[in-house]
């Protein structure tokens, strides 16, 4: 009799403001990584409220609503932990959050470019030099200026820039995310303290040296506080899947095999 094989499901959660179509190729990049290297794989984009397909919902103000919501959804689609979890910026901190409170539901957590309270300061977790650039984001006129500053902001090594701002324009007159939602999501992310103890779930920060939005200190902060392994990117920027998903994926694979990481 055939025994199929057992199936390791990876969810995906994206940062402020921005929804799973914002991950580009990267799923598939990982998926295909992922599946050379421990066969069988499932992957998961979730949204939260009020980014990407949900953006009509009002999004929580609280990091702890973000990841009650994100354990419902995968109860209504049927998904049973325990899972992976791969996440970015805010929703980084949803996967904290989740692994303090739900250790038991996740088999292993990525976290990128995220930063918390209480182990960085408020101008390591965004750069003072941003404070006006944001200011400029919520005046900006059009799409296309503010998906400008954002691209300036959050990346250093993409090729087709006007690509970048094009597809993300796309998203946005599809998806469009409301201003109050995305200070809703600012203020949750502001009110968020992760637990000072490490965490009992397998845990990897993967960290980019040349962020622009913020300090990659805070990584370095946090592998120290929770005693678990950083790698970091010397060249990429905030948005580390689409200035060089090869590496994460690489990086991801190399920590589940226990290998050397990648150089970058």
């Amino acid at each position: 009799m055939e025994v199929n094989a057992p199936v390791a499901t990876w969810v995906l959660l994206r940062g402020l403001t921005r929804g799973a179509g914002h991950w580009g190729g990267f799923p598939a990049l990982l998926e295909q990584r992922l599946q050379a290297r421990q066969g069988g794989v499932r992957l998961v984009l979730l949204e939260l409220p009020g980014n990407g397909s949900l953006y009509r919902m009002p999004s929580p103000t609280h990091v702890h609503e973000m990841v009650d919501f994100c354990r419902a959804e995968l109860r209504a689609r049927g998904i049973a932990g325990p899972i992976h979890l791969l996440a970015m910026s805010l929703g980084a901190m949803v996967a904290a959050d989740w692994a303090h409170r739900f250790a038991q539901d996740l088999r292993a957590v990525v976290l990128i470019n995220t930063s918390l309270r209480p182990f960085s300061a408020f101008y390591q977790r965004l750069r003072p030099a941003n404070y006006l650039r944001l200011v400029g984001l919520l005046l900006a006129r059009s799409p296309q200026a503010r998906e400008s500053v954002v691209l300036r902001l959050t990346t250093r090594r993409v090729a087709d820039e006007s690509g970048v701002i094009a597809w993300w324009v796309d998203l946005q007159s599809r998806q469009p995310v409301s201003t109050l939602n995305a200070l809703r999501q600012l203020l949750a992310a502001m009110r968020y303290v992760a637990p000072r103890q490490p965490i009992p779930v397998p845990i990897l920060i993967l960290g980019s040296r040349s962020d622009g939005l913020v300090n990659y200190r805070c990584s370095e902060q946090l592998s120290r506080a929770w005693q678990v392994p950083l790698v970091t990117h010397e060249r990429a920027g905030h948005d580390l899947p689409l200035d060089d998903g090869p590496w994460v994926a690489q990086a991801v694979c190399d920590w589940l095999a226990g290998e050397p990481m990648p150089g970058a």
